[in-house]
């Protein structure tokens, strides 16, 4: 058999919790049963080149937690990507888009269903409930949700994302930091 030491069997291990839960966020309830959720496992060179954009988006709109975010990404072994479809549940009545009805919100293609921020909240919380099941440390982040929009890790469809970065180590990265 042989001994294991270090960090290789917690990143099979910590990538193998991401594949639950991303297989959490899929089953997750969505409204009407539209599948309108979709999920991504950001690993090795990709996690890097996804930090490179953050910290661009950084520099570019003088906002630092992109950066900070970014050095969080770093020490994840990977992270788990959380997208939603943008599209009308056709629900009568609603208007909590905040447009009379879908035929109106439907006239703004690029204006979230207020159903699909819920399904994806949803997917969310299954999936970071399964990284609490197996005590894999994480934290929801928008700043890697908006990088990989920049980067196209998803279909034109997609417009509402969220990484979730994973870490097994003997203290959360993602929480404790510096404000930047």
């Amino acid at each position: 058999m042989g001994i294991n030491y270090g960090k290789e069997p917690m990143h099979k291990t910590v990538n193998q919790v991401a594949e639950h839960m991303a297989v959490a966020a899929r089953t997750a309830p969505k409204t009407r049963s539209r599948d309108v959720i979709h999920t991504a496992i950001v690993d090795g060179n990709e996690l890097r080149q996804l930090a490179v954009e953050m910290k661009n988006i950084a520099e570019a709109y003088n906002m630092g937690f992109f950066a900070r975010d970014a050095d969080n990404v770093l020490n994840a072994s990977c992270l788990l990507l959380i997208g939603c479809e943008i599209t009308s549940m056709d629900l009568k009545p609603c208007g909590m888009c905040g447009f009379k009805n879908c035929a109106e919100k439907n006239k703004h293609p690029d204006v979230p269903c207020v159903f699909n921020s819920m399904d994806v909240g949803i997917a969310i919380g299954s999936a970071i409930s399964i990284a609490a099941d197996f005590r894999v440390d994480n934290r929801v982040m928008y700043t890697i949700g908006q990088a990989a929009l920049n980067m196209e890790y998803f279909d034109d469809d997609v417009k509402i994302v969220c990484g979730i970065p994973l870490s097994a180590t003997g203290k959360n990265p993602f929480f404790d930091r510096k404000k930047k």
